[in-house]
Parts: C-alpha cells; structure tokens; sequence
C-alpha cells in the first residue's frame, strides 16, 4: 500500500511456505487477498514477494506468469520488492548458515537472481521502481583465512558487476529502474556499515569499473556512479541494531559515501537486559526462543566492540555475566516486551522518526518470518498477526 505518496509498505512473503511455485501461488492466494481487505479495502496493496529457486523457475514455465499477473491485477495487488536472499526452501526444515547457499561467489546465485530481475521487470507496474535484496556475499565461517575471504568478495564483486550489465540494460530497454539491495546480517562477509563501506571501495568500485570498461559504453566519468545507481543496501533494522549501530550515524555514513538505501525491512530482534533478581527467570524465557530452523545469532557490545556468538545455544550453555545481549530472532515488531525480555522495537521508532525527516527510501517491508517457530504464547492466527503488524507500522508513519 502506498503512505503518504512517499512509502510503499507491505510485508515479505517468506512468512509463508512455499518451496515451488504451486504451494506459494496457493498460500499467496490464501492469504493476501484477506489481509488487503483488512488494511487497505479502498486501495492497491503492494506485495513483497519471495520466491525460492524452484518457485522463480517454475514461474516461468507455460502460462504461470501470466495467470500470476492477472491474479494481481484482478485483486488489485503489485509487486515492488522481492526477497532473493533465501535460494531454498526456507521453511520446516533446518536452514541456519544454509540460508547464503549458494553464495555470491557461484554461478547459481547469479543465474536465480539475475531471473528474479527479469520476473519483476514484468510484474512491477510502469513508472514505479522495484529492488531484491540479497545475501551479505557469503557466510562468514565459511571463509576462514585473510585469502579464503578476499577471494569470495572478489568473486562476489564480479557476479555483482553482471547485475549493474543486467540493470542497466533493462533500463534503457524499457525506462524501469531497478536495484540490488544487499542484506548485511551478523557472521555474513558483510555485517556492518563499515564493511559494507569496505566492500564497495576496495572491491565492487575498483572490479566492476573494470568489467564495465570492457562489456559497456558507459562513459568512464560515470561507471562509479552507475554502480552505486544498481547496487543499494537493504537496511534491515533488526539486523543493525545486532551491529548496536545508530539508524542516523548509519544512514548519514551512506549518505555521505554516495550509497542509496534501496529497502527498509522493517523488524525487530530480541533483547536481552541484566537484571539481577529475575537473571534465572530471563535464561529461561531466552531458551525458549531456540528452535532448530533458523539462526539466532547473539551479539554483545563490549569496550566499543561487537561480539557476536555464532547461535544462541552458544550464549545459553555460556551464561556469561552480560550488561546487554541482542539475539537475532525477528519478533514481532509490535512486541516492546515479552516476559522479562524486550525487543529492538525503539530502533524501529527511530528510523520511522528520521524518515520523516528524510524519507531515504521509498520501500518499506515487514520482515517477521518466524511465526511458526516463536513460542506458543506469540503464536496467533497468521493473517491477524500480519494485520496487527502492518497497522502498527501504518498508524505510526
């Protein structure tokens, strides 16, 4: 839906399962149409759409995508961002670090993402832009040396490169601008800011400069700003809140190096505050939240610094004396406080008070996938659940 003809707002669709294209065409349709209703009955509802390999390729086969976009127009819902970071299935089934497979660094991740684009091309409506945020490069662990990791980025800097070839050459066929939004996330290549920042100068510019020179005839004066057109940051607010970064300082800092934020996803991670009187109660109520799908990484700001445990039954066999612990498990970012633990919910407030100020970015996507897996006391009826989180971020913009 559109607020204030400055934001579209949806929510991401990888809340439903959906490992090929029949079961996520049947839950799209189980589901979006009532939850359109609910919060926007007079208007068209944005949709933020995510499709896993097998989904994407089988969408493209016979008369799926036209049926697909005639369910849209019939329903009055659109498609302006799509979630390309999780490849696979991405539910009831062990995901954790699996979720980067495959990474930038192959030729598969290229191939989905570079059909993506072609599919959202086709769905976007004219005149309106449309991004995919992706994967922070690789996973961490996965890179254990200086030269192990400089060769992913490297090799992550030229996929990236055929992705600005690929974009830059929809838009001048048919004047629709579209974006890449990379993911930074705890334990990815990328995890920050300042890495993300790292990335661009010492590998994304100075690579796909080359390669630009070689496949394109954009003028050389203008190849680093051509980059940086196609290439944006996903800024998913849970994620840098685990980086205990400030939404200002970080959005500034972008700014400042000529980075676009090409999506806002909009969630909140758990946390974790010292009391000691209810210290046993806050173990307790934390390990309910460890569940056998999804990563949970916990992070600790100490002397300046960011610690981060690579799961949370790290930090739960530990018991480390802590002043502040954030775990990246997205609850609900309605959720201030459940039991004796709270949420990043004000970093939510912060970056809705600051866009409006200075709206950096059009997009806006609700990222609560974990409604399967939350404790049994969060667990709602998912359409309502949608609802509620979708006017709470409505109400308040």
């Amino acid at each position: 839906m559109r607020i204030k003809n400055l934001f579209h707002v949806s929510y991401c669709t990888n809340i439903h399962g959906g490992s090929d294209w029949n079961s996520t065409f049947r839950n799209l349709k189980l589901y979006v149409p009532k939850i359109k209703r609910e919060v926007c009955p007079e208007a068209h509802f944005g949709l933020g759409l995510r499709l896993s390999n097998k989904a994407s390729e089988e969408l493209n086969q016979g008369s799926n995508l036209t049926e697909f976009q005639e369910w849209l127009s019939k329903n009055e819902i659109y498609v302006f961002t799509m979630n390309g970071f999780p490849y696979g299935n991405f539910h009831n089934e062990r995901v954790k670090e699996n979720v980067h497979s495959p990474d930038w660094t192959t030729n598969e991740r290229l191939v989905y993402t570079k059909r993506l684009f072609q599919q959202l091309a086709k769905l976007l409506p004219n005149g309106m832009s449309g991004g995919i945020s992706t994967s922070p490069i690789s996973y961490k662990y996965w890179h254990n040396s200086e030269k192990k990791k400089e060769t992913a980025l490297t090799s992550g800097a030229k996929h990236l490169a055929e992705i600005v070839l690929q974009l830059q050459e929809i838009e001048k066929k048919s004047n629709t601008y579209l974006h890449l939004d990379i993911e930074p996330e705890p334990d990815g290549l990328l995890e920050n800011s300042d890495e993300l920042l790292e990335f661009f100068n010492a590998y994304l510019i100075p690579i796909a400069s080359t390669i630009l020179k070689e496949k394109s005839t954009i003028a050389e004066a203008d190849i680093e700003k051509t980059i940086k057109r196609y290439i944006t940051v996903c800024y998913d607010i849970c994620h840098f809140s685990l980086a205990y970064e400030e939404p200002e300082s970080t959005f500034k800092k972008f700014k400042d190096a000529g980075l676009k934020i090409g999506k806002i996803q909009v969630s909140a991670a758990l946390k974790i505050l010292y009391n000691e009187v209810d210290v046993q109660e806050i173990w307790s109520t934390l390990s309910r939240f460890d569940e056998p799908t999804y990563l949970h990484q916990v992070t600790q700001e100490v002397s300046g610094k960011v610690k981060t445990y690579a799961d949370l039954p790290m930090i739960l066999e530990s018991k480390n004396s802590f002043t502040e612990l954030r775990a990246h498990f997205h609850v609900p970012i309605f959720l201030e406080q459940f039991g004796k633990l709270y949420s990043t919910q004000d970093h939510i407030l912060k970056v809705l008070a600051y866009l409006k100020q200075d709206p950096v970015s059009e997009h806006l996507e609700i990222e609560t996938y974990t409604w399967d897996v939350l404790p049994s006391e969060l667990k709602k009826d998912l359409s309502q659940s949608i609802v509620r989180e979708m006017n709470w971020l409505k109400n308040r913009l």
